[in-house]
């Protein structure tokens, strides 16, 4: 969340940076008027029970005197300023929580580098690879999913026959590669990050921490028997890890990795690029995250970003980087840059990953700080993470781009070593393919 303070100090500039996410500054206005009755009322139930506070002395010293009179009406007093405190302290409790409620869906301030625009059409690319736009072959223009069911690699119709409509089951080939991407992606980054397993089920403060909550819980899948929900993303878990926790500042960067199942509703995607994989309920993907000092956030936000482009070189897609429009941001982002593969056989860029600098958004909802190294006050931690990479759409971009002239589809050398140094999905009918998904 953002800084109360700068909202109180500094309400216009505030209006001013959410007006560039189209927020209504009337939002703004009603959060300072909402803390200023908050204010008040804890003001007030301050002084009342100081007052308190102050009688009980003096009943005390009337009873030491030995003047009882004195001291039933002092008591009297006390009890009835003690339930009036009571009540006060009730009424500041729900104007915190409302103050609180109304913070948890603010969204961040967009960086003051962040471009201008209201939606993805005004995302600005900043550069694609190759410079030159590769020529794709006919063989290379077939849907993943014609070339899944022909090779025996996915399964969309059993898949839904178990979960319903948008849940992929892989098979042979195809599951072997997608285990294989994620060997692939952890290895990778096991120079400076440190993997981590983390449950797949989490609480709801751990989702209301990232921003998923309370905003956004019609896409999230909740187990309403056990109060947890299925992650998003391994950004939920990973930074709760620290939630609560104040950090010294010679462990910093901290970098972790994790490889996770993630879950999403896709509310409101029906009949929108829902084919096959391009749009999926359950996916795996392996995340990267930090937590920071704000003097390392940026340098560690390109290098983020540049981990994610080479590994897309490796895998040999066509690849291009948006830089997000503060319109497009994540509620909890204050500057994204989204990387997007090239599918040839549907003719879509499909985003792959999306590196997010948070600033202290996030650690505020989470009160996740650092203890300075030469002393002082804690502060805020900065938090980042981007995803290296969502396998789905890696998956059908690999596939179709892969896809050679005889059916069989050529796979790149850097996942060889995780495929038992195999390199080619065999076409259909060779020898050791396996039989392609017989409809029901």
């Amino acid at each position: 969340m953002i800084d109360i303070r700068l909202v109180r100090e500094e309400p216009d500039a505030v209006k001013a940076a959410l007006g560039r996410r189209a927020v209504d500054p009337a939002d703004v206005d009603r959060l300072v008027e909402l803390d200023a009755a908050a204010r008040s009322l804890v003001g007030r139930r301050d002084d009342v029970r100081a007052e308190v506070k102050a009688l009980s002395r003096r009943v005390g010293e009337a009873r030491r005197s030995g003047d009882t009179t004195t001291a039933d009406e002092l008591a009297a007093r006390s009890r009835s300023l003690g339930e009036e405190e009571r009540a006060l302290g009730e009424d500041a409790d729900r104007a915190q929580d409302a103050v609180r409620q109304a913070l948890l869906y603010l969204p961040n301030l967009p960086a003051e580098d962040a471009p201008d625009g209201a939606g993805p059409e005004d995302n600005v690319v900043v550069r694609q690879w190759p410079d030159e736009a590769p020529t794709y072959a006919e063989w290379q223009r077939v849907a993943h999913w014609d070339i899944g069911t022909e090779l025996g690699l996915l399964d969309m119709e059993r898949g839904a026959k178990i979960s319903g409509s948008m849940f992929p089951l892989f098979r042979g080939y195809g599951a072997r590669l997608l285990r294989a991407l994620t060997s692939y992606a952890l290895d990778r980054h096991a120079d400076a990050f440190e993997e981590i397993r983390p449950p797949t089920l989490v609480k709801t403060e751990t989702m209301v921490t990232t921003g998923q909550l309370p905003k956004f819980a019609d896409d999230a899948y909740h187990l309403e028997r056990d109060d947890l929900w299925a992650i998003p993303t391994a950004e939920a878990p990973l930074t709760s890890m620290m939630r609560g926790e104040i950090v010294d500042e010679d462990r910093l960067p901290l970098c972790l990795t994790a490889a996770t199942a993630c879950f999403r509703r896709e509310a409101g995607a029906a009949g929108r690029d829902t084919r096959g994989l391009l749009r999926v309920h359950e996916f795996d993907k392996v995340e990267l995250f930090a937590v920071a000092t704000p003097e390392q956030a940026s340098e560690l936000l390109e290098s983020m970003v540049a981990r994610v482009e080479t590994m897309l070189r490796q895998l040999g897609l066509r690849y291009r980087v948006l830089d997000l429009c503060a319109g497009d941001l994540g509620i909890s982002s204050a500057r994204t840059f989204d990387l997007e593969v090239y599918a040839p056989g549907v003719d879509l860029w499909l985003e792959v990953s999306s590196v997010s600098w948070f600033r202290d958004y996030q650690a505020r909802r989470g009160n996740i700080r650092i203890r300075p190294a030469g002393g002082g006050a804690p502060i805020f931690a900065h938090t980042l993470n981007g995803s290296a990479l969502a396998w789905a759409r890696i998956w059908a971009a690999l596939v179709e781009t892969g896809r050679r002239a005889d059916g069989s589809v050529e796979l790149p050398e850097v996942l060889h070593p995780y495929l038992r140094g195999e390199g080619v999905i065999p076409a259909p009918g060779a020898s050791g393919q396996a039989p392609a998904a017989s409809k029901r």
